[in-house]
């Protein structure tokens, strides 16, 4: 099966530039004009991510993200929602490695087989990085105007937050 999986990208650049061989496209020339359009892209997008990155890292560092899990937990608690969750499901909508980091945290502290770690685990499959993707996205397109994009997004991953616990709870008890 290694054999197998080593070959995929090479089997597949080899066809990739044999049918661009067939038909008859310079291949060098595609490749550097895309190269050229990534690079325009990555360019346009650097600043809504730079943006993320600096608020994500001001609610971790002011202690913003402390005080409103201490606010929110109470609550959780009334619904049975996991308190250890909560900082996870704040934190997710945002940043895709800050969620990341915080699910290995809950893994090392809870287990990846307690009823959190399942939990954590489904949350992160059923919801995004909305922040980020909403602004990597609208960035690259250069539209201003989100209008609904960020209810609609930010009322899915609430959604996603909550079904997942129940579905959790279906599955695992």
């Amino acid at each position: 099966m290694s054999r197998i999986s080593s070959m995929c990208v090479p089997m597949m650049l080899i066809l990739f530039v044999g049918y661009a061989l067939y038909k008859k496209v310079n291949v060098y020339d595609a490749f550097i004009e895309g190269a050229k359009e990534g690079v325009k892209t990555v360019v346009s997008i650097f600043a809504p991510i730079l943006a993320i990155l600096v608020a994500v890292n001001m609610l971790k560092g002011s202690g913003a993200m402390d005080i409103f899990t201490a606010i929110v937990t109470p609550f959780a608690r009334l619904i049975s929602f996991p308190a250890e969750m909560v900082p996870f499901a704040l934190l997710r909508p945002i940043s895709g490695s800050g969620s990341l980091a915080m699910a290995t945290d809950i893994f090392k502290t809870c287990g990846t087989d307690s009823f959190v770690g399942r939990a954590v685990s489904t949350l992160m499959g059923s919801t995004e990085t909305t922040f980020y993707t909403l602004s990597v996205y609208f960035g690259a397109v250069k539209i201003k105007n989100m209008r609904h994009s960020v209810k609609c997004a930010l009322i899915a991953d609430i959604v996603g937050i909550f079904v997942s616990v129940a579905v959790c709870r279906l599955v695992f008890g």
